[in-house]
């Protein structure tokens, strides 16, 4: 069975994309066949877009105002009025975790976004200079590195004013060591290859060889990084926001609407439940597909 699976697996490996195709377009063109053969990192998928959808166009299409508070309707049960029933102040949970949607995808994006540049600027800096710029960069990465991302994170978030804004900062600072590690890395075993070597006989600028020759080799790292971290951003981004040093109410951010629901939770279970479960499935799918993607993007099993 297993010479079986792996021939199988072998076989959609092979796959050779149109040859009417330019070379980018063929490599895009496989890795979207191999994440095809791959339903976990299709599921994944899938429930990301619906996510990034649904942060798009959430105040369209939310049945009541999230910050809006009716006593009347506090602590309803799930019910066609209000499929995730209300909370302690009578807000419909089902529109708050909507609205929620935006602003967990917006910090785990832009948090992504800025210590993915920041980490592999600084990365490609300490790999191909060296010498003292390296030892700099990597000891500065290696303090932040020492200490729990969650933990550091808590402790930028106090000594600023707990908000959205600082969040993203807090996690964006905490999460570029990571990046900057990994592209270094990557440089060190790249720097020496022949076509370098070719691109600087040719009289190729420093910058040149960098950004048009190295850092294209080193992109697949990079994008399953920033994958796997996006749920990471948002679960701790949620954590935040459950111990109260995050996104601050009346705002949906989910990881505060569970900790809303912590008092109710045996008898008015739905309050902290469907927020949790949005959590649980936003950090899954991207988990998920990082996965997929870095299978896909693994030249050992690419060709194989």
């Amino acid at each position: 069975m297993a010479e079986e699976k792996l021939t199988e697996t072998s076989v959609r490996r092979q796959y050779k994309p149109p040859k009417a195709l330019g070379p980018r377009m063929r490599e895009f063109h496989r890795t979207i066949h191999l994440l095809r053969t791959m339903p976990l990192s299709m599921f994944g998928l899938g429930v990301v877009i619906i996510a990034i959808v649904v942060a798009a166009i959430g105040p369209s299409i939310a049945p009541y105002d999230p910050i809006h508070i009716n006593y009347s309707d506090r602590l309803l049960p799930p019910s066609w009025e209000h499929p995730m029933g209300t909370d302690s102040l009578g807000r419909d949970i089902f529109s708050r975790i909507i609205y929620g949607t935006r602003i967990s995808m917006t910090i785990g994006i832009i948090v992504i976004l800025g210590s993915a540049v920041t980490g592999t600027l600084l990365g490609l800096i300490a790999g191909y200079l060296g010498g003292k710029i390296d030892n700099i960069v990597m000891r500065l990465a290696d303090i932040f590195l020492a200490f729990p991302g969650l933990v550091l994170a808590m402790a930028f978030v106090a000594a600023m004013k707990p908000s959205l804004e600082g969040t993203i900062l807090a996690l964006s600072i905490v999460a570029w060591p990571t990046y900057a590690r990994l592209v270094r890395g990557s440089v060190l075993s790249i720097k020496e290859l022949e076509f370098i070597e070719a691109a600087r006989a040719t009289g190729e600028s420093e910058f040149s060889v960098v950004f048009n020759h190295i850092l294209p080799n080193v992109m697949s790292p990079i994008i399953i990084q920033a994958t796997l971290d996006l749920g990471r951003a948002i679960m701790r981004a949620s954590s935040l926001g459950f111990i109260g040093l995050g996104v601050q109410p009346p705002t949906p951010e989910w990881g505060a609407m569970a900790a809303e629901g912590r008092d109710y939770i045996l008898n008015q279970w739905w309050v902290c439940t469907f927020p949790g479960l949005a959590i649980f499935f936003v950090v899954m799918a991207f988990n998920l597909l990082g996965d997929g993607l870095r299978d896909a993007l693994d030249p050992r099993l690419r060709y194989k």
